[in-house]
């Protein structure tokens, strides 16, 4: 079979049109496979939807606290529909810039759903076209970057119906703000959502198996996270293995067992937030010999999967399931096929939980440092002592940074607080540069600025903070 193109994407999220752009931009002839909307999960139904829905609970939630600025407000109130209305045209906004790009870059975008085939010199793309027929492509390079979907425990009740129980897709076009919901898991997803409805007025409980809520976060800032979002209204139980999920017309119930006692929670809806599966089904892997594991296709450094010409990044390759962690598999991936040698493919990746307040982390914790074996000096700033954050009355929260004491290396930063999110990437440059506490130390931060909090976090960790 003749080669149609140099390089097939099936999957079009962060991770797979990111690939297709940086493929074209290198010469290759790029097609890209969608079954449904350019941008995937992460632009339709993830990453940039609730962040519009968390936008408008944020200022919906300021609105009930303008006393503390000198001003007021009469008759505050929301319109659900149109909250949900704004999120659903920031997608599609989003959408049709993919769309752009395409079309700018030259990519063929083939609609429907893709299935491998024995191929060469990559497998055969199979597509059940949108419209009907099928269309089959081959490719000198095919990337799988299918993502991956919210997990489900059917033999105890947790997979969505639609009504009672959601996952993050109802979470985002329900026709109402629930009255009470629990959250099952507090992962950045269940707790973006809970910190949402929240805001809105809902009586929000959110159940976590794990002794913590944000596990895979520092522990300072997992357990400043469990105190502010309890100073909200948001009620936890930790700890807790989920049972039994049953339902009604009416409401649900969540069976648990916590400290060796059972307890019975009850709600108007239940969001399932338990983790997510690769998206491996259908795509022909088993006939091919495509390594999975635990649900996820197995790759090298590069991406490369074990059948000659296939390759997988972003979500369907494992954790961190991270949009800017497949683009950025993505690009290396292509160059790599390019032969080109990458830059930063070790760099490391920050990860972000949107709520109120914000969490945002890159590199290792302490513990994980101490682990490690590293002789840790950790630094920490509060921003109730910061000048903008007082200003502004975001106070909550702090700046915490972990240094190798021997090299001065920055390990790992960890935040929580107002828009840490956009701070973030400050301390992840200063990780892929390869930055000690000298460099960190002279750089001259704007004043007044919240960034300020990760100049003294860094003087604290040896003994040199100015203003506390």
């Amino acid at each position: 079979m003749a080669v149609d193109f140099d390089v097939i994407v099936i999957g079009s999220g962060p991770g797979g049109y990111v690939t297709a752009i940086r493929a074209s931009q290198l010469g290759f002839k790029t097609a890209i496979v969608e079954r449904e909307k350019l941008g995937g999960v992460c632009l339709n139904w993830g990453c940039i939807p609730t962040k519009a829905l968390l936008k408008s609970g944020e200022v919906y939630e300021q609105l009930g606290h303008l006393d503390a600025y000198g001003l007021s407000v009469t008759g505050r109130s929301y319109d659900f529909a149109k909250v949900v209305e704004r999120s659903r045209g920031v997608a599609r906004q989003m959408e049709q810039g993919v769309t752009f790009l395409m079309k700018k870059h030259k990519i063929e975008v083939i609609s429907g759903e893709a299935r491998l085939e024995k191929g060469s010199p990559a497998p055969k793309v199979v597509v059940a076209l949108k419209d009907g027929g099928s269309r089959t492509v081959q490719a000198k390079h095919v990337i799988l970057a299918t993502g991956a979907r919210a997990r489900t425990i059917p033999a105890i009740g947790l997979e969505p119906d639609g009504e009672r129980v959601w996952t993050y897709r109802e979470a985002l076009v329900p026709k109402a703000a629930p009255k009470s919901l629990l959250v099952v898991g507090s992962g950045a997803i269940g707790i973006e959502f809970a910190s949402f409805y929240r805001a809105l007025g809902s009586e929000v409980t959110v159940i976590e198996a794990l002794p913590r809520i944000l596990p895979v976060e520092d522990e300072e800032v997992s357990k400043a996270a469990h105190k502010a979002f309890e100073k909200r209204g948001i009620k936890f139980r930790v700890g807790a293995k989920v049972t039994k999920l049953s339902k009604s017309k009416s409401d649900v119930s969540i069976a648990l067992e916590a400290g060796g006692k059972a307890e019975t929670l009850e709600a108007d809806i239940a969001i399932v937030a338990v983790g997510i599966d690769g998206n491996v089904e259908n795509l022909g892997l088993e006939a091919l010999g495509v390594k999975v594991d635990r649900g996820h296709v197995v790759n090298d450094a590069h991406g490369a999967t074990n059948v000659a010409g296939l390759y997988a990044i972003g979500d369907v390759a494992g954790p961190p399931w991270l949009a800017h962690k497949a683009s950025h598999e993505g690009v290396h991936c292509v160059e790599h096929i390019a032969g080109l040698k990458s830059n930063g493919l070790n760099a490391p990746i920050p990860g972000c939980t949107y709520a109120n307040p914000q969490v945002a982390s890159v590199g290792l914790t302490e513990a994980q440092a101490k682990e490690k074996g590293y002789e840790v000096k950790a630094g920490r700033f509060p921003f109730k002592v910061n000048g903008k954050a007082v200003a502004a009355g975001e106070t909550d929260g702090f700046v915490k940074t972990v240094f190798d004491g021997k090299t001065g290396a920055l390990l790992g930063a960890h935040m929580i607080g107002h828009e840490v999110t956009e701070m973030i990437q400050g301390f992840a440059i200063a990780i892929t540069m390869e930055a000690t506490e000298a460099e960190l130390m002279a750089t001259v931060f704007p004043h007044p600025t919240m960034s300020e909090a990760m100049h003294e976090a860094t003087l604290d960790a040896f003994g040199q903070a100015l203003h506390i």
